[in-house]
């Protein structure tokens, strides 16, 4: 039987497919280290892991990631230590642009304000000109990060007749030709769209890419969508510039903390709707995400090639 460290609870999928190969240990092993042989470490939710953590484990042959992100865990580290690094790529990208279109559409449409209004006692009579939003169809688009979510996201925006620029740190010939879209910078893509959707890993570089200055930037009227990490966007900056009109309104998948303490201020706006992190939340996803990450699992303990490994940029 493997010896496998992992945060939980595991989801019944994950321990259904682990079966009796493997022995589950609480992530205390990994925070306090263990004199006894681990053989993988296993992430499900987004636990910090780095060298110094490793170092205190002996036998450590593969981490698996229960995800595409792996910002939480320190990949060079775990490469200088020759662990391999798995994770859940390409499978949870159409239900991630799913999100950022129901973020979108919501965050347009007001319709988490109406959902409460409808609810409450102050909705006695229909009025036309009562709780007013912003048109998606036949605005522009501006995504932030063309890889393949963004991807998917351009071609939902198509049936939404929207004209589709973005940015990314490279030029995408093959999207340009397939998918209409217009590349552009970023200070063009703020000032020109009408929504501005995030769909970039985290990294050094994209950590606080929105703040303040770029928020000016953007339209008044304009709404922003974070469907990639909460700590991309510069959570004070965004709770101001909502509050002020700065920007029409936000829609978010994540935040920044995660989940925002209960009297945080952006949870008191009404120009902000927010979900806790469900992007690849369906069950045909998070089947696959269990399927695949378990498989990246005994592959490693096996010694073999994993089915995704995650390549150290150091």
């Amino acid at each position: 039987m493997y010896r496998v460290i992992a945060d939980g609870p595991l989801g019944q999928a994950v321990l259904d497919l682990m079966g009796n190969e493997i022995e589950v240990l609480p992530w205390s092993f990994a925070v306090e280290g263990s004199s006894d042989p681990v053989d993988a470490v296993y992430t499900y939710g987004h636990p910090q892991l780095n060298g110094e953590m490793l170092d205190r484990l002996t036998g450590v042959k593969v981490i698996s990631n229960y995800g595409v992100g792996v910002d939480h865990i320190n990949v060079p580290d775990a490469a200088a230590r020759g662990v391999p690094v798995g994770n859940t790529p390409d499978i949870l990208n159409g239900a991630t642009a799913d999100m950022g279109f129901a973020l979108m559409l919501a965050a347009g449409r007001r319709i988490m304000e109406g959902v409460r209004y409808a609810r409450s006692s102050e909705f006695t009579v229909y009025d036309p000109g009562y709780m007013l939003g912003r048109e998606i169809h036949s605005t522009t688009l501006g995504i932030i990060g063309m890889g393949s979510i963004g991807e998917e996201v351009a071609k939902r925006a198509r049936a939404f007749n929207m004209t589709v620029l973005y940015h990314n740190r490279n030029r995408k010939a093959d999207a340009e030709a397939s998918l209409g879209v217009r590349f552009v910078s970023s200070d063009e893509l703020l000032a020109d769209s009408d929504y501005v959707m995030l769909c970039v890993p985290l990294t050094d570089e994209t950590r606080g890419l929105i703040g303040a200055v770029e928020l000016t930037k953007m339209k008044s009227t304009a709404i922003l969508i974070n469907i990639a990490r909460g700590p991309i966007v510069d959570t004070d900056a965004l709770t101001a510039a909502l509050r002020n009109g700065d920007i029409y309104a936000a829609g978010l998948d994540v935040t920044d903390p995660e989940p925002l303490p209960r009297d945080h201020p952006l949870l008191q706006l009404d120009n902000v709707t927010i979900a806790p992190h469900l992007g690849s939340a369906t069950e045909q996803t998070r089947r696959q995400m269990a399927e695949i990450s378990v498989e990246n699992l005994f592959r490693g303990l096996r010694g073999e090639e994993l089915l995704h490994e995650v390549m150290s940029s150091n």
